[in-house]
């Protein structure tokens, strides 16, 4: 018989059937697709892919935690609160 290794399996491990698979996948170009129109965007830094957004108001919109070190995040807030009047 025939055969391959399929080595995916962050997304697919738990597919019972090709169906299964197939189902996944256009789901998760679904997904890929709406966040690209809402203006995420891929990033390579070394070898691993950044899924980023230059809004951070958008980014948590969709439930995303944000992995910028904590020191980054806090130059950020405080760029983002600057001009802005104080209460």
């Amino acid at each position: 018989m025939s055969y391959f290794t399929w080595k995916e399996a962050g997304l697919t491990s738990d597919c019972a059937s090709l169906e299964a698979m197939a189902s996944r996948f256009e789901e998760a170009a679904s997904l890929m697709r709406r966040m690209a129109k809402q203006g995420f965007e891929l990033n390579t830094q070394g070898r691993e892919q950044q899924i980023t957004h230059r809004d951070s108001d958008v980014f948590e919109s969709w439930g995303f935690i944000n992995e910028e070190p904590a020191f980054r995040q806090l130059t950020l807030m405080n760029d983002a609160t600057k001009g802005s009047p104080a209460h």
